[in-house]
């Protein structure tokens, strides 16, 4: 690919797993070093849950978070060996869990390091929602501004500001009821509760942090080579207690991932590949930054296994 355009690698969050994702690029050494060495570190076959399932399974928290980080991770090597990402990015970010691939991808966090947080992270989520329950949903055709307001009022979380057009809401589950009860009287175009284990960033999480936090304190971590921008601030991370303090407060904190564009955007990146199973940040790119370059690596794949 040309070099005379900024590039960002985005790494895609939990919903964008599916059966069988990774199973084709398996057949490149390089993706089943990687599928075989997350299968011996986890004690159990990840890579049969990835692309046999039942679907039932890959989709617990506890699997699906490793296995996104791995199948990403496959990608990123495969697309990297066969020279059809011949450039190095200006930047990388990732939403929510896949912020961990983009610490992989940027050498701060060792690949067996993020596929164990990643795993006691999901664990650890899945465990919070069964305790306290909670709900999320997606609020597509009104202002970020609105949604907060609304869902402030009762006491519910913005999760993730998608795109100017798409915000995600989470906290207990008679509250979100209220909220897109509210927020579909105020106009919304499409409200979609999420089939989630939990209310993911929000508030209900904080129990959690004590906890990852003395896990993230285990793990050794080094200055990422290329600039990783942060879900919470929507600043790049830039050191050891930076990050070490990023990957806490990412799980109680909304996903900024309008603001993260728009600092992309502002600083020169005008290609953004999706790097990873899905087309999800896609098309957030593409809603968010009109007239953006924004590539889904499954369209970059043929060229890769063919």
């Amino acid at each position: 690919m040309s070099s005379n355009v900024a590039t960002a690698y985005l790494f895609p969050g939990q919903g964008s797993q599916s059966v069988g994702m990774g199973r084709d690029l398996a057949a490149e050494t390089d993706a089943r070093a990687l599928w075989e060495e997350a299968d011996d570190t986890l004690g159990y076959s990840l890579s049969k849950i990835a692309w046999e399932g039942p679907d039932a399974e890959l989709q617990r928290t506890e699997n699906a978070q490793p296995a996104l980080l791995v199948a990403s991770l496959a990608t990123l090597r495969v697309l990297a060996s066969r020279v059809v990402l011949s450039d190095a990015p200006a930047y990388v970010a990732g939403h929510s869990l896949g912020e961990y691939t983009a610490l992989v991808a940027a050498g701060s966090l060792t690949f067996a390091d993020a596929l164990r947080l990643v795993r006691l992270r999901g664990e650890l989520m899945a465990a919070e929602g069964d305790r306290v329950g909670g709900a999320m949903a997606a609020v597509m055709g009104l202002s970020a501004d609105l949604v907060g307001s609304i869902s402030e009022e009762e006491g519910v979380d913005v999760a993730n500001r998608n795109s100017p057009e798409q915000t995600v809401v989470s906290g207990e589950v008679g509250a979100v009821a209220r909220v897109v009860e509210r927020l579909r009287g105020a106009g919304a175009r499409r409200v979609v509760p999420l089939p989630v284990s939990g209310a993911f960033h929000s508030r209900l999480m904080r129990p959690l942090a004590d906890r990852f936090a003395q896990a993230v304190a285990d793990v050794s971590l080094s200055s990422p080579r290329i600039l990783v921008i942060s879900n919470v601030s929507a600043q790049p991370l830039r050191d050891e207690a930076e990050i070490r303090r990023e990957l806490v407060e990412q799980l109680y904190s909304p996903v900024e991932w309008v603001r993260t564009l728009e600092y992309l955007h502002t600083h020169g990146v005008t290609r953004y590949i999706e790097v990873g199973p899905g087309k999800v940040l896609t098309g957030l790119v593409r809603r968010t930054l009109p007239g953006a370059e924004a590539i889904a690596s499954d369209s970059l794949l043929p060229a890769a296994v063919g």
